[in-house]
């Protein structure tokens, strides 16, 4: 696929995206609103711009200590992030509150890229893990405005189906961006074999060995007072398939189980339907939100936002969501920072190098089904040692390869 024919495959789905966007705005209203940003809409920036693409929740708490070291090092500048998901936009909002400027990131069109280039004039953009957009990267490479890939990462299987569909576009973006900056060797490795020229890649290690993970402890402490003196294991950033999958299992094995479980979804649309799940297998369920005590709750959903921190700083015991279905799992080393026993299934192709690690210095467990998964809970909340065991490997592992943000910085400083 050539630039051309991106370009007409993405102006006759816009309609379509845009009607899909109003769909989902019916049962979520923050999907349809603010679409304006989407089409490139919006008022001129008067300020030089920094900007910052982050995707959703996940990659805006990674960038989090890159931005908030940048508004420090520039204050003649103004930080834009921009985000994808709604969930994204609100925990931009909710962090930095008039700090920074928020919005959503623009469809990858000609027409709309040059006009919102033209309303923000960039000195950089900095784009996180695997935004590569042909027509923002074309449009900033001709006006020289530095385009910075950082924290990259390219799984295996992304790469082969960059290389299965849009090879000779792929390789011709990524050759516009001013530097890669990988995650690791084996992403290095896989865009310079997708076409990047070696001395444009360069690798500094994940920033997430570097996020910022201190809990609110008024949350942490409200979240105990829920809880009370119960065992707690936490399935966090579940997607569909997985909360169904988790929910028959639990009532299978519930009488073997001296715990309470927490369900946190990924998605905030997915709270009433996990609730619903819960609800229909006769289980007793209670919502974060309601905020009553949990004695004779069987599972707690977590439907508030915000609060993960909080939750693996609790937990006893904690699965990585995201792992049972084949979303590529979730970030281990924020669990890791707590010191606490982590288990992820097999479907973790976005954090292979980190979960391969994890697991060849006894810091996680590796499960293939959800059978395997209560097997393992149940030992484990039955072996204190164990827990104990996994939990220091997995914080020591993260300290061990602290650093990415100051390297990551200091390269980023070069094009400003």
């Amino acid at each position: 696929m050539d630039q051309s024919l991106y370009n007409i495959i993405g102006y006759i789905l816009l309609p379509f995206i845009i009607l899909r966007l109003i769909i989902k705005g019916i049962k979520t209203p923050k999907f349809r609103q603010r679409i304006n940003e989407r089409l490139g809409l919006i008022t001129r920036i008067q300020e030089p711009i920094i900007w910052v693409h982050c995707v959703s929740v996940g990659e805006f708490k990674a960038a989090i200590i890159i931005i908030d070291k940048l508004i420090k090092q520039h204050p003649n500048h103004k930080l834009l992030v921009t985000t994808t998901t709604p969930t994204g936009s609100d925990a931009v909002i909710s962090y930095y509150k008039d700090k920074v400027v928020n919005l959503y990131f623009p469809y990858d069109l000609p027409l709309i890229i040059r006009h919102y280039i033209k309303q923000i004039n960039p000195k950089i953009c900095l784009l996180l893990e695997t935004e590569i957009w042909p027509n923002l990267i074309h449009e900033l490479n001709k006006k020289n405005i530095p385009i910075l890939l950082i924290n990259a990462r390219l799984s295996q299987q992304s790469k082969e189906k960059y290389q299965k569909f849009t090879s000779n576009l792929v390789k011709q973006s990524l050759n516009k961006i001013s530097l890669i900056v990988a995650q690791n060797q084996n992403s290095a490795n896989n865009f310079i074999e997708l076409g990047a020229k070696n001395n444009y890649v360069v690798i500094t290690n994940n920033i997430k060995f570097d996020q910022n993970t201190t809990p609110d402890k008024i949350i942490s402490n409200t979240l105990q007072k829920i809880i009370g003196k119960r065992k707690t294991v936490i399935f966090a950033s579940t997607h569909k398939n997985e909360e169904i999958q988790i929910i028959n299992e639990y009532s299978k094995n519930k009488c073997a189980i001296n715990a309470l479980l927490v369900i946190i979804p990924r998605h905030p649309e997915r709270f009433n339907i996990v609730y619903k799940l819960a609800k229909n297998a006769n289980l007793n369920i209670a919502r974060r939100s309601e905020n009553r005590p949990s004695q004779d709750v069987q599972i707690l959903l977590g439907d508030s936002m915000g609060e993960m921190m909080s939750y693996f700083d609790i937990a006893n015991i904690v699965f990585m969501g995201g792992s049972l279905s084949n979303t590529g799992g979730h970030n281990m080393l924020e669990p890791a920072a707590f010191a606490k026993p982590i288990i992820f299934g097999s479907n973790i192709f976005n954090f292979t190098e980190i979960s391969l690690d994890l697991l060849e210095q006894n810091a996680a467990i590796l499960i293939q089904n959800v059978s395997d998964l209560f097997k393992i809970i149940i030992m484990l909340l039955n072996d204190e040692k164990q827990c104990k065991v996994l939990g220091y490997n997995a914080q020591q592992y993260l300290y061990s390869k602290q650093g990415a943000v100051k390297n990551t910085l200091q390269l980023i400083n070069k094009f400003i």
